[in-house]
């Protein structure tokens, strides 16, 4: 990390504490959710309404993302989380408030993979990415477990919490006692990110001015989203990290309810195990920033079937002890394989587009993923459909859509050699007569 700009490590501590909170904000919330007795599908409903602005407002975000400087806009989207943190504290709806945390965090990502793009050498992209998405996930590792600290017995029975929460200034009923100190540390963690944000070295880049009009924002939008669809390595990037990202989505709310309805785990605990993953991922993301280089992104594709086939074992799991090193091993290769391919998407999208809009295009479409893949299993929860059987479905999905990949691949390479076979053979035929 030592060979990478100035003004990194800050831009890893702002993002590491803003992301911190955030994860930890969920498991609190859905502990609120609990609280209020509200069903069990609600949960990734949270998310849901999270990631929507990511979807809706991809054609602006990128956009505005090359008109200011990035690092004041994050400081903005950094605020703008803090205050909806506050909101739920006051008594907002828990699905509003999730909606504001989430368009700050949309306008956040295109300004922060922008400025990463902006600030690194393409020779250094896979390196900056693994570790940018090492600490991304390990700001969800410690936000998992910090939330399940905040709510287990120990923190909200402790006297320390219950005397400031007998004494908070909220109107009666607003959440158990409890989780308005819980809610309270949150916050302080998007306040100690705001003050790395200082630390963080604008790029400098400037790009030209374009218009604001919705309906140029639109078709320029999707004018980008068709050059970088239709670039052999910008679409494989593309495909890849949506549906690995769509999946890991669902399996974060899967793992807690299977932990709690499968392992017999509480919620707090439950929690725990998820930052698990997080802790593979880590490891996996961190290993493969220093041994795969850009050119050799693809090679990662084949894990995504070892994947698939860890996550249909894990399944049948029943003690926690033997569920540790599965879910370990899981987050490990989800780390091999979306690293390499973030970096590709990220070049691909920076030479073809600016770096804003390439971020925001693949924002748009991961985001889709997730969308998607939470209401599915918000609605196969509400059917009432065991969380093994989805668990199942997504390995399949998964299996079934590496083997599309690999295949499609494996048919390119034939045709293109074929078609120098055909060449060659033409070349030939003159130079006989």
């Amino acid at each position: 990390m030592a060979s990478l700009p100035r003004g990194f490590r800050g831009l890893m501590a702002a993002q590491f504490l803003s992301a911190l909170a955030d994860h930890t904000l969920l498991i609190v919330t859905i502990a609120h959710l609990q609280y209020l007795r509200e069903p069990d599908w609600w949960a990734p409903l949270l998310k849901f309404s999270f990631t929507l602005a990511y979807v809706v407002l991809a054609p602006f975000i990128g956009v505005l993302a090359d008109a200011i400087c990035k690092r004041r806009l994050m400081v903005w989207m950094n605020a703008l989380k803090l205050l909806a943190a506050a909101a739920l504290l006051y008594g907002a709806p828990p699905l509003l408030a999730f909606a504001l945390v989430g368009l700050g965090a949309a306008v956040y990502a295109p300004a922060k993979y922008g400025l990463l793009t902006e600030s690194v050498s393409p020779s250094q992209l896979v390196a900056a990415n693994g570790w940018l998405e090492s600490t991304v996930v390990l700001s969800v590792l410690l936000g998992t477990a910090l939330g399940g600290l905040l709510i287990s017995p120990l923190w909200l029975q402790a006297e320390a919490v219950q005397q400031l929460a007998g004494s908070w200034p909220l109107r009666a009923g607003a959440s158990a006692p409890g989780l308005n100190v819980s809610l309270a540390v949150v916050i302080a963690g998007y306040v100690l990110a705001a003050c790395c944000h200082l630390a963080i070295v604008p790029s400098g880049a400037r790009y030209p001015r374009r218009p604001w009009h919705p309906a140029a924002l639109w078709t320029h939008f999707w004018r980008a989203q068709a050059t970088l669809w239709q670039d052999r390595s910008g679409g494989l990037s593309l495909r890849v990290t949506m549906v690995v990202w769509g999946l890991g989505a669902l399996l974060q709310f899967a793992v807690l309810h299977w932990s709690v309805q499968v392992l017999g785990l509480g919620l707090d605990q439950a929690a725990w195990l998820q930052a698990v993953v997080a802790v593979g991922v880590v490891l996996g993301a961190v290993w493969v920033a220093t041994r795969v280089r850009l050119q050799q992104a693809t090679r990662v594709l084949p894990l995504g079937w070892v994947m698939a086939l860890v996550l249909a074992a894990s399944v049948w799991v029943s003690d926690w002890r033997a569920a540790v090193p599965a879910l370990l091993v899981l987050g490990l290769l989800g780390g091999m394989l979306v690293v390499p391919m973030n970096a590709l998407l990220q070049h691909r999208g920076y030479r073809l587009l600016t770096a804003g809009q390439s971020i925001a295009v693949q924002g748009f479409n991961e985001n889709l993923s997730i969308l998607l893949m939470l209401g599915l299993y918000a609605g196969l929860l509400a059917l009432q459909l065991p969380v093994r059987a989805i668990m199942l479905l997504a390995a399949l999905a998964l299996a079934v859509f590496v083997l599309r990949v690999l295949g499609s691949r494996s048919r390119r390479r034939t045709g293109l050699q074929t078609d120098r076979l055909r060449l060659g053979l033409s070349g030939r035929l003159p130079g006989r007569r």
